[in-house]
């Protein structure tokens, strides 16, 4: 009789992984090497704080080491000890055979160099405007910067906070600024109070729960920051497997994507100070805002990694 073949959450058989002989992986770069061959060949997705299996697999084999990703270097070449070996090994194994984010595994994720703490209750962060703070919003005399003095900024808001990530990023940047972060999602909160307990912030960052600008009177705000829900009906029926692994709700933005933005973008103007604006992302759907919102003049921006995935529209333009 036919042995039961294990399945995946998908229903395909789960990878079986090379075994690997005492010895025969010593260094760090050993076991990224072995990283790299296994989530190749298992045609792995990445878009959760990494970009290619090499950067995947170092994160993976520096957190399993209790090193910042910047150490890597410095020991690329140091031997593993047999149950550090083993430890790596069993990351290697959950990644390829549940297909879960990275940063789950490990309970992880690093945003301009900062830590994180993330779960399943979560998105994993990979928003592109913590890069965008630093290039556009420095105060520095550079040209495009689109805030002139980063500590006149008196009050900010991030909806749609997740883990809370971009909060604790703009409280960093605004030193002067009261930031508060709303999410619908209960478990989100959870994680964003811990990741806010964590840096210390609570006398600056207040979280609230509730549907956008619901939970937050007539508040108004010098910034407001969002990287909201914006995959339309095609591309969440095409979401691999590591997408599928987080919640639904974070990517969920209807038929074309855009319900949550169009919400956003009519209901910020009674938020906004006069002098404020608003940053959003919206990922590849660029065409689809200026065809839907012809009439507003936005600044796409641009980062290391992107090209006109992010917004910015001044108060006074928002009408």
């Amino acid at each position: 009789m036919a042995r039961a073949t294990k399945k995946t959450a998908r229903g395909r058989a789960a990878p079986r992984l090379a075994k690997v002989g005492p010895g025969e992986l010593l260094t760090l770069l050993d076991f990224v090497r072995y990283a790299v061959s296994r989530f190749v060949e298992a045609e792995l997705a990445f878009a959760h704080g990494t970009t290619d299996p090499v950067a995947e697999a170092a994160f993976l084999v520096s957190e399993a080491l209790h090193l910042n990703p910047e150490q890597f270097e410095i020991f690329a070449n140091a031997r593993v000890t047999v149950a550090e070996g083993k430890t790596i090994l069993d990351l290697i194994h959950r990644r390829v055979t549940t297909r879960k984010p990275a940063a789950y595994l490990v309970n992880k994720i690093y945003m301009r160099g900062l830590p994180f703490y993330v779960d399943e209750r979560v998105i994993v962060p990979r928003s592109f405007i913590g890069e965008l703070l630093d290039s556009h919003f420095g105060g520095d005399g550079a040209a495009g910067s689109l805030i002139d003095d980063p500590t006149a900024v008196e009050r900010v808001l991030d909806l749609c906070t997740g883990s809370g990530c971009l909060a604790i990023l703009a409280a960093h940047h605004f030193p002067n600024a009261a930031v508060d972060a709303v999410d619908v999602s209960k478990g989100a909160i959870e994680v964003a109070t811990r990741n806010v307990g964590e840096y210390g912030l609570e006398d600056r960052i207040s979280l609230y729960r509730g549907d956008l600008f619901a939970p937050l009177g007539d508040a108004r705000y010098d910034l407001i920051i969002t990287n909201p829900p914006y995959v339309d009906a095609e591309g969440m029926a095409a979401l691999p497997p590591e997408c599928r692994a987080e919640p639904k709700l974070a990517f969920d933005g209807g038929a074309d994507g855009l319900d949550v933005v169009r919400r956003i973008l009519r209901e910020a103007p009674d938020h906004l100070t006069p002098d404020g604006g608003l940053i959003c992302e919206i990922g590849r759907g660029r065409e689809l805002v200026d065809e839907a919102f012809p009439e507003l003049p936005l600044l796409w921006l641009d980062t290391e990694d992107s090209e006109a995935e992010v917004f910015w529209i001044a108060a006074a333009d928002l009408g």
